[in-house]
């Protein structure tokens, strides 16, 4: 099992409103990224990944699962997009933001600390146990 993070503006699509969908989840649509597409299209049902709030808040505020695999992305006809559809799973009971990220040993090679752009990417397994931890969740 891989696991991921996934950025959305929280006054875009919010961890509430993910939580809000329920176990049905939410097609992630609107990724117009090669390398975040590449990301989506390599997950897996069950890949569990953070779900990110971005440029409010700058925080990882819950836990995502993959409910079903990468297909064409809804929102548009341009065969080039892709999505998967995500549910939440429980939130972290405390967030954990890009600076304590920045500044957590053993999280210096993650991406979201050296490429906070990219929408949709990977995190290691040792960098999973170590947010989690943080944001006081059981990896």
């Amino acid at each position: 099992m891989n696991r991921w993070l996934f950025k959305s503006e929280p006054d875009t699509w919010s961890w509430d409103q993910q939580v809000a969908k329920g176990a049905e989840g939410e097609e992630w649509h609107g990724v117009r990224n090669y390398q975040a597409r590449n990301n989506m299209r390599a997950m897996k049902v069950g890949d569990l990944g953070f779900f990110y709030h971005s440029n409010i808040g700058k925080e990882i505020v819950g836990i995502v699962e993959v409910c079903r695999e990468s297909q064409p992305d809804s929102t548009t006809d341009d065969p080039r997009w892709d999505c998967v559809m995500i549910r939440a799973v429980r939130p972290f009971l405390r967030p954990v933001t890009l600076e304590d990220c920045k500044v957590a040993p053993g999280l210096e090679a993650m991406v979201l600390v050296n490429s906070s752009r990219l929408s949709v990417q990977p995190v290691s397994p040792r960098e999973w146990e170590i947010v989690c931890r943080m944001g006081g969740v059981d990896p």
